[in-house]
């Protein structure tokens, strides 16, 4: 099989090449560098040093015409995008009509997308279902959510396969503090230099963690299942900031120092995603619980140190 992945040296697609490579796949990955990093690119993958947005990606499709297309690569920090929407948009929207017209021109086999749960922004709901209207409160969920609707409309234009994957708060090893940084990193990453870790509002808001070996055991399982479907990939289970704080704390094995802010603005205050859809369409589960997956987490952030 050959596989193309975008933003193939960040975190998730990091672990994905990784995954793909010991399947037996021919790998080459897209990726700027802005938040990828030089030193997560696998040794047997080849790398392109491009922007999604440029001519030079499209090409490199086209050419290579790769089996699966996993389009990972993306603006993903909620807070740039209001401070820069123009950006997000260019970055979220432009740059993946770019890909899906190469994918179109070079006749991919299927394209799986990484889009986000913040494409149904503040909705009351205790658990998110993929029929659930989609509000963003954020530039960046507003860009993905546009992004997955140019993939529905491509495939019934011109009948490219695709699977969109809807991912909750992805956690793990190599997960960096800054720019792709979700909470977990951010307070791993305070906790390793002996800081206070910073909470938005009263840390009751709730999300649903799910680790990135699990995700990526969805997108390998998408390759062949789950076509033109929107699926929800998450633990199905809500875990507030303030728990989340409490069980690094635990594993740290002294107390953490906690400061809070005010709440920012972008900022969803409940977040959990039914995965019943992935289990039944995709044959896929989470096999990593929360504390297990934190402890692992933990560890790695504090080795690289």
């Amino acid at each position: 099989m050959r596989a193309m992945v975008t933003g193939g040296a960040g975190f998730i697609g990091s672990h994905l090449v990784e995954a793909l490579v010991n399947q037996g796949a021919k790998v080459s990955l897209l990726d700027n560098l802005v938040f990828g990093q030089l030193n997560r690119i696998h040794p047997q993958a080849v790398f392109h040093n491009v922007d999604i947005r440029s001519k030079k990606a499209k090409k490199l499709i086209e050419q290579e015409k790769p089996d699966v297309f996993f389009h990972l690569a993306a603006q993903t920090d909620v807070q740039q995008s209001i401070l820069d929407p123009g950006y997000d948009g260019d970055v979220n929207i432009l740059g993946t009509i770019n890909l899906l017209e190469a994918c179109r021109e070079a006749h991919v086999g299927k394209v799986i997308f990484a889009s986000t749960s913040a494409v149904y922004g503040n909705l009351q709901k205790m658990s998110l279902s993929e029929s659930d209207p989609t509000a963003p409160i954020s530039y960046y969920g507003l860009s993905k959510c546009t992004a997955e609707s140019y993939f529905r409309l491509f495939h019934r234009l011109y009948g490219i396969p695709y699977t969109i994957l809807r991912f909750s708060n992805v956690y793990g090893p190599g997960q960096t503090a800054k720019g792709e940084g979700g909470v977990v990193a951010v307070f791993c990453d305070r906790i390793q230099a002996d800081r206070p870790i910073t909470v938005h509002g009263d840390g009751e808001q709730t999300r649903d963690f799910i680790y990135v070996k699990d995700v990526v055991g969805a997108l390998l399982a998408a390759v062949k299942r789950g076509d033109q479907e929107t699926i929800q990939v998450s633990s199905s289970s809500k875990t507030s900031v303030n728990d989340l704080a409490a069980t690094l704390s635990r594993i740290h094995g002294s107390p953490i120092d906690i400061v809070h802010t005010p709440s920012r603005k972008g900022d969803i205050k409940h977040s959990c995603l039914n995965n019943g859809k992935a289990r039944h369409d995709l044959h896929w589960q989470p096999l990593v619980g929360l504390l297990e997956g934190l402890t692992e987490t933990y560890n790695h952030s504090k080795k690289t140190e």
